[in-house]
């Protein structure tokens, strides 16, 4: 594992700043609380401390951001429970505390992450002492990660990213991603484009091994909701905005209501990514004439329906499982990136999505190049593409077929990482909780 390296100026100066913010961090949490973004009865998890005791043996913690990387991060975390060991996985979101809470695997346990102090950091880890450490993506939060190499725990960061952007910001700052970087006993990429940018920061190789988010599971859908649902958009066009960001999803009642003409009985499911954004869209769309419901209040999609507004969570599979159409957004937003197209293209929707998909460029690229999916410039674009598509259901079947190939042939990155990490795996009972 790594020895104890040199820090950075800015490191220093990080680990400094915040142990001063610290005092601060109650006020800062029940601020957030009061915005939704916290979760009442977990509050303290957000300092480090838990209710739950640590369970005995060996102990592997993964963190996440949010939803996707949490849900990435399942195949993972059931491939570590088959092997019998205790699995911790963080997250700093309350959505995801909400979805992973029914997808977990038994005996895993969900912890909101603590914020990176210093204090709540040596909390964490005296209450879980992991054996293993592993960061999904971008996560790098330097006095968590600082405090688990000084207890000399073995720390792993996997399917790594790093968009171009990001790159050149990092750049500015060398000494410090070297020293973040060099905590990390091994770190593995995504794709070569990102094995390249953590190879140039850190100053040792850095091998790809995949995305893991191709080996997710498919979002669940409830079988009763989803024959229900099936039966009332019978025989009606139907295409699916999902996850799209502000002005997105104002934009696509604006598009509905011009290909409404062409398309009669077409019907538009949105699916904000923020969903306390539905009832101002439902506003929005009768400002433009057009007959809008609902999901969380209750709203049936009926005959009339222009807009049906999905703004509940954990839902995106059972409107995935209609095999159509999906506009995936934060793509026609500049400072978008793009949301995750693996999930609808995995259930067989053709994909569309905005220039704008730094997030996950090559699986975009990937699937355009095969003609599993359209990009489009503007909203006037997806109207044109949209209307292609719809209307003329064996380009839609083609293009869902092609899309689901694609996935399915650059599966196996999660088999690939349990691998590149068995060295670093508690082999028996010797070091748990040490």
């Amino acid at each position: 594992m790594s020895a104890a390296p040199r820090r950075s100026i800015a490191r220093a100066l990080y680990r400094g700043g915040t142990a001063l913010l610290e005092a601060g961090a109650l006020p800062f949490l029940h601020w957030r609380l009061k915005h939704g973004k916290e979760d009442a009865l977990r509050l303290p998890e957000r300092l480090g401390r838990t209710s739950i005791p640590r369970p005995p043996g060996p102990l592997i913690w993964l963190h996440g951001a949010s939803v996707g990387e949490g849900l990435a991060l399942l195949p993972l975390i059931e491939r570590l429970a088959g092997r019998g060991l205790q699995v911790l996985l963080t997250t700093g979101t309350v959505s995801s505390s909400r979805v992973l809470g029914n997808r977990m695997p038994p005996g895993a346990v969900h912890q909101f992450a603590p914020l990176d102090g210093p204090r709540a950091a040596r909390r964490f880890l005296d209450q879980w002492r992991p054996d293993l450490v592993i960061f999904a993506e971008s996560e790098l939060w330097p006095n968590l990660l600082g405090e688990a190499t000084r207890r000399r725990i073995p720390t792993a960061l996997i399917n790594a990213r790093m968009s171009a952007r990001s790159f050149a910001r990092w750049r500015r700052l060398p000494a410090l991603a070297r020293d973040l970087l060099g905590d990390f006993d091994i770190v593995l990429a995504q794709t070569q484009a990102d094995a390249k940018r953590y190879t140039a920061l850190s100053g040792r190789p850095v091998p790809s091994t995949g995305t893991i988010k191709f080996d997710a599971a498919p979002p669940p859908a409830n079988p009763a909701e989803l024959a229900a649902l099936q039966r009332s958009v019978a025989g009606r066009p139907v295409w699916i905005a999902a996850s799209t960001h502000a002005g997105e999803d104002q934009d696509c009642c604006a598009v509905h209501r011009e290909l409404s003409h062409r398309l009669p009985g077409l019907l538009t499911i949105i699916v904000p990514r923020k969903v306390d954004r539905g009832p101002a869209l439902v506003a929005h769309a009768g400002q433009l004439g057009l007959s809008a419901g609902l999901r969380s209040r209750g709203d049936a999609i009926e005959p009339e329906t222009d807009i049906h507004i999905a703004d509940t969570m954990g839902e995106l599979g059972l409107f995935y499982r209609l095999q159509t159409a999906v506009f995936v957004g934060k793509s026609l937003v500049p400072a978008g990136g793009g949301q995750n197209p693996i999930e609808p293209a995995k259930l067989g929707n053709a994909v569309l999505h905005g220039p704008h998909t730094a997030n996950f460029a090559e699986v975009y690229a990937d699937l355009d190049a095969a003609g599993a999916s359209v990009r489009v410039a503007d909203m006037a674009d997806l109207g044109a593409a949209l209307t292609n598509l719809l209307g003329d259901r064996m380009k839609l079947t083609q293009a869902a077929r092609k899309a689901a190939l694609v996935i399915e042939a650059r599966m196996g990155a999660t088999e690939r990482t349990f691998e590149q990490l068995q060295p670093y795996l508690p082999h028996d009972g010797s070091r748990a909780g040490s």
